[in-house]
């Protein structure tokens, strides 16, 4: 459609209307039962103009404010006027700003990588759950149903023209997933149990479980299932939308969600290994090679990744850059500098390890164990006596509260003591982590439909009766990873003030050595909406 209207068009004026993102507050919207961003485009032609000259397109943004300032501005605003900024000009760019000053020259982080996909599109909320024991559950509930139409609506399949698409109970699969059970007959038929769950990266920070079944996944992209291994670890990214808060991007051990990142819009998994055994970096190998020339020192794929982790993987980035990020598509400032890289490398290494929660890039030497990461024990987040969050048959609390006064969290009638305010109000890009943790812990876990879509299965309502004691440590270990980097923030701040005040390697630089990936084909980006 871009590439149409540069050639249909010489002049193109795009509004945007909606500063403030997805879902804004209501008063603030232009449309107010509109939740998604809105904008103006108004496209001209002046006869004689070439239809081989890609039109002229400019850009501006209305201040955020309530809907009534929007339309005082729209008033005032003039196409002659001089508030518009102008956009790429290329055939397909998108209509946002172009990229210039020191942003401009950055390298993107998609050409560091080989390859990049989309995360796991399960299509259907039931095979994903906090805890291993809801998902068998929800299992032996389906093929305890005898009758195939009723099983049809549990198992609840995507409807194209009002019938089944995707996965369903007749479907018969032609492979397994990489490394589990192999189940390929129709789930109609099936009567063995469950194919043993596995962790999953659901959300940044927030680890669940999912039946790992290609039966029930309708997009798993293989890819990752074949790629996966105890060396593994993705990098998860938004790519249609630019990050708004928090962290520019976060790792995960797990095989990740299509929304890992932030829990819509998708985004991007970049794999540190292409393979299985571990020994195909997914960095290019070229700028490994490179990078181990101008720093005098060997360059790992998993250096690579640490450096990116430092530098990008906190608040400060985001901030810095916001103004640079109005157009989607990250970029990533590589030093020049051999002392300043290796010690973003140091610092990355410990900021994976706590995505990771340990899993990854452990090294007791370096006080990396392969465990829970924990902070010290004097401010360690805690449950004293008398504050433990009820099992059974106690119900599982719905409320989730914080005192910033006792610095504590309150769940239900449990609580934790040493949780700071940093803790509590961490995010990423606008979801408040902790908060959307136990949103999928507390008794209420229904989310809004929002528009013609269909309720969930009702397999998603099957969960625990009261809290979990593996809920109590999950939340523990979720405390403990964000204390720790809230604390590495300020170095990694530091840091990126360097980085950007010294010598850097322009992606021009980089490009004309030949040293940025070529990316292969990802597998194909899911059709229809993706999950909230």
């Amino acid at each position: 459609m871009r590439d149409d209207l540069r050639r249909t068009c010489s002049e193109i004026w795009v509004v945007d209307c909606s500063p403030e993102g997805h879902q804004p507050n209501v008063p603030t919207r232009i449309f107010q039962g509109v939740q998604q961003p809105v904008c103006i485009v108004l496209a001209a032609r002046k006869l004689g103009d070439s239809t081989e000259e890609p039109a002229r397109v400019r850009f501006h943004s209305l201040q955020k404010g309530s809907r009534e300032e929007k339309f005082v501005a729209l008033e005032k605003l003039s196409i002659a006027g001089s508030d518009w900024i102008n956009c790429s000009s290329g055939w397909r760019d998108p209509f946002l700003p172009a990229a210039t000053g020191a942003w401009a020259m950055f390298p993107s982080l998609m050409d560091m990588f080989v390859y990049d996909g989309s995360g796991v599109m399960p299509g259907r909320t039931w095979v994903i759950a906090p805890d291993s024991g809801s998902l068998k559950a929800r299992w032996s509930t389906l093929i305890a149903e005898n009758d195939p139409s009723k099983k049809e609506l549990l198992f609840h399949p995507h409807l194209r023209n009002n019938k089944p698409g995707d996965k369903h109970i007749r479907k018969v699969v032609s492979e397994s997933l990489t490394g589990h059970e192999e189940r390929i007959e129709a789930v109609i038929g099936d009567k063995k149990p469950a194919v043993e769950p596995m962790r999953y990266g659901f959300r940044s920070f927030d680890q669940q479980w999912i039946i790992p079944d290609a039966r029930l996944i309708n997009q798993p992209n293989p890819t990752l299932w074949k790629g996966f291994s105890p060396r593994q670890v993705h990098l998860t990214a938004l790519e249609r939308v630019s990050p708004s808060s928090g962290p520019a991007v976060t790792f995960t051990a797990l095989i990740p969600d299509l929304d890992h990142h932030k829990g819509s819009f998708g985004g991007r998994v970049h794999p540190l290994w292409r393979d299985r055994a571990a020994t195909q970096p997914n960095i290019n190998l070229e700028l490994l090679t490179y990078l181990a020339k101008i720093y005098g020192q060997a360059v790992k794929a998993e250096d690579v990744m640490a450096y990116i982790a430092a530098v990008m993987a906190h608040p400060a980035f985001t901030a810095r850059f916001q103004s640079d990020l109005v157009q989607p598509g990250l970029r990533l400032p590589m030093t020049a500098d051999a002392k300043l890289f290796t010690e973003a490398v140091a610092l990355g290494n410990e900021v994976v390890w706590l995505h990771c929660y340990g899993e990854r890039f452990a090294d007791p030497a370096a006080n990396r164990p392969k465990q829970a990461p924990r902070m010290p024990k004097e401010i360690a987040p805690t449950i004293p006596v008398g504050g433990a969050i009820p099992s059974a048959p106690e119900p599982l609390p719905d409320t989730m509260d914080y005192d910033p006064t006792k610095r504590r969290l309150k769940v239900g009638k449990g609580y934790v003591e040493n949780v700071t305010p940093e803790m509590w109000a961490y995010e990423v890009s606008d979801k408040q982590v902790l908060w959307h943790w136990f949103s999928y812990r507390r008794r209420d876990r229904s989310r809004p439909i929002i528009g013609d879509r269909r309720p969930p299965s009702s397999l998603s309502s099957i969960q625990p009766k009261g809290w979990l004691p593996e809920y109590t440590t999950d939340l523990l270990d979720l405390l403990n990873v964000l204390g720790r980097l809230i604390s590495l923030e300020p170095k990694q701040a530091d840091l990126l003030n360097r980085i950007c005040a010294g010598p850097l390697r322009s992606a021009e630089e980089l490009g004309a050595a030949g040293v940025l990936a070529m990316p292969e084909a990802a597998s194909p980006k899911p059709k229809g909406k993706s999950k909230s």
